[in-house]
């Protein structure tokens, strides 16, 4: 089963043949342990019991760090994926509130019914459909549409029913086990459940908090890097699911101050954008500068030579990292390195 965005075949559109500079900064699995707490995303196990924001709590005591943020509100009782954002990270989860979830489910009928007519009514689920958040919830209560990418029954035994969901963020899993019961005609309710991805993000690579504990224990008390750096990725992960834009090194910092990206500015980037995309904007060693909404579709921007392609929205990159000039001399010696 797949989200949307892992349907999608991106190719590489190369503008200009540009190369970069190896003595300015670093690829992101070269960064330190102090930088990549900075700027890292865990891809944590929730346990059943905290909320979404005690985890969050939790990885701040653990890292001994003032930020931290989660991506996508998880009830107490629910576990499974949840990205928690570390440090000068934490605006890189905005990126993925709107990403597509996966979750498994225990539901439980509340009378015996025949298997067929179960399987019957869950593809009929498949598609948009029409929510009322549930009383107790993180937003305004009033129906709302939401696309159901996938539904497949994993087992059916007696009047429990364990399903796995693809979905649109901000589908609520016990409010659809809820309508599904009604459409049976026999009730239903949600006994389990577990996020299982992400975006990107997903079970087969997830840390739990005595993970992350024992590593930064073990990193602080021997210098032992390689735990730590298996619990905090790169935040440049959380953009994986997004299209891509990319810099040349002397544009790189104009943007690290806020500026929206021109045409002239960009070296390649991927097929398939549309205007109103969300893009992440990334330096020639595959760093983070930015992410923004293109106002150019990748076939206007492959065969324009001006006007501004993407509208900067929120930045990672610390400024006066990258110099706004080079002189060729530099670039000979460093192709010639």
């Amino acid at each position: 089963m797949s989200l949307p965005f892992e349907s999608i075949k991106r190719e590489i559109i190369v503008k200009k043949e540009a190369n970069t500079d190896k003595r300015i900064s670093c690829r992101p699995e070269e960064r330190d342990v102090e930088e990549l707490i900075n700027y890292g995303i865990i891809n944590l196990n929730k346990p059943a019991g905290p909320t979404s924001h005690q985890i969050s709590d939790f990885v701040k005591k653990i890292l001994h760090i003032n930020k931290a943020g989660h991506s996508g509100t998880l009830d107490p009782g629910v576990t499974g994926v949840l990205p928690i954002a570390t440090g000068n990270a934490t605006r890189i989860v905005q990126g993925l509130l709107t990403a597509g979830k996966e979750y498994v489910c225990l539901m439980y009928l509340h009378k015996p019914i025949e298997e067929s007519l179960i399987r019957k009514t869950m593809q009929g689920f498949i598609g948009e459909i029409t929510q009322l958040p549930p009383v107790k919830s993180a937003v305004k209560r009033q129906w709302r549409k939401r696309n159901i990418y996938s539904l497949e029954i994993i087992e059916i035994e007696g009047q429990e029913v364990l399903f796995r969901m693809g979905c649109q963020a901000g589908t609520y899993v016990r409010k659809f086990v809820h309508d599904f019961g009604l459409k049976l005609g026999i009730g239903a309710h949600m006994a389990e459940l577990v996020r299982t991805k992400v975006a990107s993000f997903t079970d087969k690579d997830m840390v739990t908090l005595h993970d992350l504990k024992d590593a930064y224990t073990l990193w602080k008390e021997s210098g032992r890097k390689d735990c730590i750096k298996k619990c905090i990725q790169p935040m440049e992960r959380a953009v994986e699911h997004l299209p891509k834009v990319w810099l040349l090194d002397t544009t790189v910092d104009t943007l690290a101050h806020g500026a929206s990206l021109s045409v002239p500015g960009i070296t390649k980037l991927h097929s398939g954008i549309q205007r109103g995309d969300l893009v992440a904007v990334m330096t020639l060693k595959e760093e983070l500068v930015c992410i923004g909404q293109a106002l150019m579709s990748s076939e206007d921007i492959e065969k324009s030579e001006k006007g501004l392609a993407v509208k900067n929205w929120k930045v990672f990159m610390k400024p006066d990292i990258y110099p706004k000039f080079i002189r060729k001399k530099e670039q000979t010696e460093n192709k010639e390195e």
